[in-house]
């Protein structure tokens, strides 16, 4: 796949002589810089003159982040009273925005931040962890990086990867996850993880890939980038999510899923999630806007209590019980296999199960680590 390079980064006085920073001018020598007092200078610009989503990304910005990295996953919120079931995980966000351009993002409506973002004050995101894992010795935290931003696509600039890759190695507490689509993960390769890191793949069928993810990594360098992450002793996971209605889905989902185990070992598969396509309402008009050929438009979707735009409940739980056969099929038993926020009584006819805690499902999917 083709690499994030901008076109120019803005660069706060704050964090100018931070490693991250230092790492990033490095690696993008000649490029234009602008030194700013804040970022918040930047969004009062865009306000006034409003830039494309697609030129805004050009311009990369080194910022302090000054409130919390580590927060629990938004999915777990509620909504009104309403609940989804969700699996007790946890993020940090040392990035946000992605240059990728995929029909279905949720950032697009989310973010009004429009440039990407890199947060360069490393050292206190790695301190407000360490301070998180001693308080709780008695809890497992599985931590996330790639709500607001994938996990890997600036890793080659910025080298967030091998920092936060070495801090979990020692920790005894915590599992990290790397989500990509990407194949960027020669910076993970020859370190020394301890077991403590998983690389996972948001993954869909090669149709779709090509249709509605825009400049991602194609499924043959994802599974390529997976690969080579087994070889290196990491153990990997992977996303169908969001799971896409199309005339051909069920043929595209079960090769998919085929070609997933004919070429990664069941056992270094420790969790596998689906989601059926949700989203606002306020996506929905920019995709329509945006990407006027998308598929998304396809499957009838209906509002449902936690607001967001779903297919209709028979469709979402005919793409459930046949993607999850096929992924119990060839699944390992130890492989932990969950719906990504999804509503607790299409969760229960799902998996044949009493609607479980957050707590239940986030100890289910990383039960080999705790056991260890």
């Amino acid at each position: 796949m083709k690499h994030y390079r901008p076109q120019k980064i803005f660069l706060e006085h704050s964090v100018a002589e931070l490693a991250v920073s230092r790492r990033v001018l490095r690696r993008l020598p000649g490029l234009p810089v602008e030194m700013i007092e804040s970022s918040e200078e930047l969004l009062d610009a865009a306000t006034r003159s409003r830039p494309s989503a697609t030129g805004a990304k050009r311009a990369l910005v080194l910022a302090r982040h000054k409130g919390a990295f580590f927060k629990p996953c938004p999915a777990s919120q509620t909504r009104g009273g309403e609940r989804n079931v969700c699996c007790n995980y946890f993020v940090v966000n040392y990035a946000s925005n992605c240059h990728m351009q995929c029909s279905y993002c949720y950032l697009q409506s989310y973010l009004n931040f429009p440039h990407l973002v890199v947060y360069a004050n490393s050292d206190d995101l790695l301190s407000e962890l360490d301070e998180v894992f001693r308080a709780r010795p008695g809890s497992f935290f599985r931590v996330g990086t790639g709500e607001l931003a994938d996990s890997l696509a600036l890793d080659p600039l910025t080298g967030y990867g091998k920092l936060l890759v070495e801090f979990f190695a020692s920790r005894r507490n915590a599992v990290l996850e790397f989500k990509t689509k990407t194949d960027c993960v020669d910076g993970l390769l020859g370190l020394r993880h301890g077991g403590r890191t998983v690389v996972s793949w948001s993954i869909n069928p090669r149709f779709i890939q090509q249709r509605e993810e825009h400049g991602t990594a194609t499924i043959e360098e994802r599974l390529s980038a997976a690969e080579r992450c087994v070889d290196a002793g990491y153990r990997v996971a992977f996303h169908l999510d969001p799971l896409i209605y199309y005339p051909e889905w069920e043929r595209g989902y079960r090769s998919l899923v085929d070609e997933i185990f004919d070429r990664i070992p069941a056992d270094s598969i420790p969790w596998i999630s689906v989601g059926v396509l949700r989203m606002t309402s306020p996506l929905k008009d920019v995709i329509r806007d945006r990407f006027p050929a998308s598929l998304i438009h396809l499957g009838e979707t209906v509002a449902a209590p936690d607001g967001k735009q779903r297919y209709i409940k028979a469709l979402r739980l005919e793409l459930y019980h046949k993607v999850v056969g096929w992924i119990r099929h060839r699944a390992a038993p130890t492989t932990g296999l969950y719906a990504c926020m999804e509503r607790p009584e299409v969760w229960s006819r799902v998996f044949s199960r009493p609607i479980p805690t957050d707590e239940q499902v986030g100890n289910e999917v990383t039960s080999s680590w705790q056991s260890a």
